[in-house]
């Protein structure tokens, strides 16, 4: 399903039939994502009275959902969202209920342990699937961007408004409420999502001409031409989780408040979201894989320069003009990644740019974690700032008969020749 429009404008894009319901529909399903992982660590930190044990629980459940991201995103390449998506919200939704129950004194450390790991491994890709479905809506790949763009603001500010939302639930109930929400949103979300017309445009792998043979039998190149923005998006991830620890340390060695922190880390998402609205807005003359390194770069080279801020103004300052290239480096990513496979691999494809930003920052708060006790503060800000920075340089290479980049007009069609994808590694879903 496609309907080509002669404005590109994000107005546009919303205008695109059944975008509005589908788009909708992934965004309630999305803020579960939001709500889950502070609603089931206070949930488990209560019952249980112990850090360690929460800490245990959201480690398996967090590297459950994470490992197994690209096996669940190509389930869906392979059996349609209707037939995959579906069964794994409910699941998840389900396990999550359970989980909820147990969340009571008593109960066993490895049952909380064993099925908050089982509900992670359900996580259904509600975000690479909705980029996958803009994809099929939007052949136009300046609409595309746009489109993108819009997904990733709007991502921001799930992330942003979910642990709101849990606060605002502990404060009248208890914690569990947010873990069964979280469960409802999903549910609901990806029943209104799968049931969208937009998403029965995505044909599961292997039917239709323009699909390509089965994964695993493509040309050489696939997965070289998903090199770059699974690194560059690995690098980024590694940058942005820096951050929140780095400027605790920057407020404990200058006697600020908790609340500095709060609005340090509220600029770096204001920033994100203004770049990646003014990054979908331009029409850009250059590709997209010659962009990607430049944004990649602008992360990093504002996170070094955030070290030696002299005071809570410039550093506020310095980490907002990093947060304009933080929205922007990942919508490019995942552009790349979508025009980088056939069809019925974009799904898979876009799980694997999730997965490295995900993976990437869990080991940069592990890594940074251990830098700031070793290592004056401007210099983890650079050491963060480096690895964005050196993301940058990996070169681009493009499949065989890529699609056009962003800013081209149109969209050729897919050639025959399948993404060479692994079928599992790290990744979690947004």
């Amino acid at each position: 399903m496609s309907t080509p429009l002669s404005r590109p404008s994000y107005a546009a894009v919303l205008r695109v039939p059944h975008a509005r319901r589908t788009f909708s529909a992934a965004l309630v399903g999305r803020l579960s994502y939001g709500t889950v992982s502070l609603a089931l660590m206070l949930s488990v930190t209560r019952s249980t009275g112990s850090y360690a044990v929460a800490g245990l629980v959201m480690a398996l459940f967090g590297a459950t959902s994470v490992f197994l991201s690209p096996y669940r995103a190509s389930l869906v390449d392979r059996h349609g969202p209707r037939r995959a998506l579906l069964p794994m919200a409910l699941l998840y939704a389900a396990l999550l209920c359970v989980l909820a129950a147990a969340c009571r004194p008593g109960t066993p450390e490895a049952v909380l342990a064993v099925t908050a790991g089982l509900a992670g491994a359900c996580t259904p890709p509600l975000g690479p699937t909705m980029r996958a479905v803009w994809a099929e809506l939007l052949p136009d790949r300046l609409l595309l961007q746009r489109a993108y763009s819009v997904d990733g603001v709007a991502e921001e500010l799930l992330f942003v408004s979910g642990p709101l939302l849990v606060g605002g639930i502990v404060a009248v109930a208890s914690p569990v409420v947010g873990v069964v929400l979280s469960a409802a949103l999903v549910a609901a979300g990806t029943l209104a999502f799968v049931t969208s017309p937009a998403t029965a445009a995505l044909r599961p792998a292997g039917r239709g001409k323009s699909d390509g043979p089965a994964p695993g039998r493509g040309g050489p190149g696939q997965g070289r031409a998903l090199l770059q923005p699974v690194v560059v998006a690995a690098g980024v991830g590694v940058s942005v989780s820096a951050v929140d620890l780095l400027v605790v340390a920057f407020a404990g060695e200058r006697g600020l408040g908790d609340g500095t922190v709060a609005w340090v880390l509220a600029a770096l998402s204001v920033g994100s979201a203004v770049g990646g609205l003014v990054n979908g807005a331009v029409a850009w003359s250059s590709p997209t894989r010659a962009r990607l390194p430049f944004f990649a770069a602008g992360v990093g080279l504002c996170l070094a320069a955030a070290g030696l801020a002299p005071g809570l103004g410039t550093l506020v300052l310095a980490v907002m003009c990093a947060g304009l290239f933080v929205a922007p480096a990942l919508t490019t990513a995942y552009l790349i990644a979508d025009e980088s496979v056939a069809p019925g691999f974009r799904v898979r494809a876009g799980a694997w740019c999730n997965t490295a930003v995900n993976a990437g920052m869990s080991a940069g708060a592990a890594v940074v974690g251990l830098l700031v006790e070793r290592l004056p503060l401007p210099v983890c800000f650079a050491v963060a700032g480096a690895v964005a920075a050196a993301a940058a340089l990996v070169p681009g290479y493009r499949r065989g008969a890529a699609r056009p980049a962003a800013g081209a007009k149109g969209a050729a069609q897919s050639s025959s020749v399948s993404p060479e994808l692994p079928e599992s590694s790290a990744s979690s879903e947004s």
